[in-house]
């Protein structure tokens, strides 16, 4: 029965992974028909849209009255992307900081962090902790609109598919029904296999399902990195960390007040906060002054990956 849940916890992911791509490059194609500029669907569709897994498993966990799942989907993510997708890109090249990254985007997520923890340090995330963290998210889409204005930001204008609109209805359309299909079976899997294991439903949301929505991130940084693209890979990050903490752990706050476990705060968004500093410290030591630009190294990429294996040892001592 066992092997059952699994298998369909990895065909949820699978589904989950494929129909998000469906759904960015439809709902893409369709602003762009309406005369909405590169620019602004990168901040906006494609931005929300390549979060649209850990949102969906978000909603229908707290649908399904699993919060902790969404929480631990939200925290485990974050330490995904900072530790194993960042972690394992740097080993293979080093990755190129502009100043906008460094200085405000990097120190704004450790802000987004400590907020967070602040709104939870009494174990507990309510409707009107929600709203805040939906206040900060606003004031971050204020920050990234910036860079409309600066078109030297090439790589903030994504890459658009040229589709027919009938194309771009149907692929938007079968990306968002099998997104909601396939995030509801992951949830009812990942719910399953933790009863079955008897674990609970915070840790597999950290493990499993973090991991399964990093995987995306992975493959693209990996491959961004071969082709000596690596630069790419921080602001992805950044941005992915950034919904993380403010829109995908909000969804659950807004739904009703959910009681966290003390782990969540000395365990789990300790562990975020740490490889966000480590990150942003990197940022800062690598940067030179002389040359207006700054560079990740390879040891970082080491630090990184350690922490993130670190952090698994702990899960596994305390659960």
């Amino acid at each position: 029965m066992l092997l059952g849940y699994v298998a369909a916890i990895v065909s949820g992911l699978a589904i989950l992974v494929w129909s998000a791509d469906r759904f960015v490059d439809g709902a893409s194609a369709i602003a762009q028909r309406a005369g909405i500029t590169p620019m602004l669907i990168g901040l906006t569709v494609v931005s929300v849209g390549t979060s649209s897994p850990e949102i969906l498993i978000s909603v229908m966990s707290v649908l399904a009255g699993s919060g902790e799942l969404a929480v631990g989907n939200a925290l485990g993510s974050n330490i995904a992307n900072v530790g194993l997708v960042l972690g394992i890109t740097l080993l293979i090249a080093p990755i190129a900081l502009r100043r906008s990254t460094t200085f405000i985007d990097l120190p704004l997520l450790i802000a987004s962090v400590l907020l967070t923890a602040y709104l939870i340090w009494d174990l507990e995330l309510s409707r009107r902790d929600g709203f805040y963290l939906l206040g900060a998210l606003s004031l971050f889409f204020l920050r990234i609109a910036q860079h409309v204005k600066n078109p030297a930001d090439e790589g903030m204008t994504p890459a658009i598919p040229d589709l027919s609109a009938a194309k771009a209805w149907l692929s938007f359309g079968v990306g968002l029904l099998l997104l909601l299909a396939s995030s509801r079976l992951l949830v009812w899997s990942a719910t399953q296999i933790a009863t079955a294991l008897g674990v609970s439903e915070l840790i597999i949301g950290l493990t499993i399902v973090a991991v399964g929505t990093s995987l995306p991130e992975l493959a693209a940084s990996v491959m961004s990195a071969i082709k000596g693209h690596a630069d790419m890979a921080i602001g992805a990050v950044v941005g992915s960390n950034m919904f993380n903490i403010l829109l995908v752990l909000a969804i659950p706050g807004l739904w009703g007040n959910l009681s966290l476990a003390p782990e969540v705060l000395s365990r789990d968004l300790a562990t975020v906060f740490l490889t966000t500093l480590l990150l942003a410290l990197a940022a800062l030591w690598g940067w030179n002054q002389s040359k207006g630009c700054g560079e990740l190294k390879r040891g970082t990429g080491f630090v990184l990956l350690t922490c993130y294996i670190g952090y698994y040892f702990w899960l596994l001592d305390s659960s």
